[in-house]
């Protein structure tokens, strides 16, 4: 999995990010293995009662729908202008995505997280601020993103809790994973890279997805974080094709 860069559009959470890492800092480190610790600035401990059971803490991959099928997942959003048509595509093909939401996007429209579930879609959590450097960033920090994001999207939803973590860039750590895990949140990789994020044209996307289905069946693309028309139509051509190749559609292993 590669990391995606330059993208200029989070340039307008960085300020929220630098703060973030300021509440980190001085953040209790969120232990998984003892089950205690703090969802992010000024919020109380966490009762155990109040998590989902616990899920693999390995990256997943595979699709629940068996070996001929491929999980659509749609990362960075909710995007106020992308994300209805991704929605709206969906919708006319018959298809279910995970959505992967940036916790910032997601408080700033819960209705369209609200429109995301009440589709029959799959929430997943995508931090905070989206920095792709996570990674190599302290423990309280990492986990600060990703259990505030978590708190975030599952307030905007109006109750629904992400059922899986993906890095931004896929920006793992051994610590990030078993924290989504613990968490319920199942870490979400990725095997094709649409490469839509570049905008490279819609007919290079297709044919990205179409030379890169052999990866294996987990499928990356964006609503938000610019114009996203040329993925809203890479969709409308892939989605049918998928279909007359006998493809189902799935999510990814819980």
């Amino acid at each position: 999995m590669g990391r995606h860069g330059g993208r200029g559009w989070y340039g307008r959470v960085v300020a929220a990010a630098v703060g973030v890492t300021a509440v980190a800092a001085a953040t209790s480190v969120w232990t998984a293995e003892a089950g205690q610790g703090q969802g992010g600035a000024g919020s109380a401990p966490r009762p155990a009662a109040s998590r989902p059971a616990a899920v693999s803490a390995a990256i997943v991959h595979a699709s629940d729908h068996g070996d001929h099928s491929v999980n659509i997942t749609i990362d960075d959003g909710p995007d106020p202008v992308w994300t209805p048509q991704v929605l709206q595509v969906l919708r006319e093909y018959g298809v279910k995505a995970t959505f992967c939401m940036v916790g910032t996007q997601a408080q700033a429209h819960p209705d369209l997280v609200k429109q995301v579930v009440a589709a029959g879609h799959r929430l997943c959590d995508h931090t905070v601020s989206h920095d792709t450097t996570m990674d190599t960033k302290s423990q309280a920090y990492q986990s600060q993103q990703i259990l505030d994001a978590e708190q975030q999207i599952t307030k905007a939803s109006g109750g629904v809790r992400p059922l899986y973590y993906r890095a931004p860039g896929g920006a793992f750590t051994p610590y990030s994973r078993h924290l989504a895990a613990s968490h319920g949140m199942r870490p979400l990789g990725w095997n094709v890279d649409s490469k839509d994020f570049e905008r490279p044209g819609t007919d290079t996307i297709v044919a990205t997805v179409k030379g890169e289905l052999a990866n294996g069946p987990t499928i990356l693309f964006h609503d938000a974080g610019g114009d996203r028309s040329q993925t809203v139509a890479a969709l409308r051509t892939l989605l049918p094709w998928l279909k007359q190749q006998g493809y189902a559609f799935g999510f990814p292993v819980r």
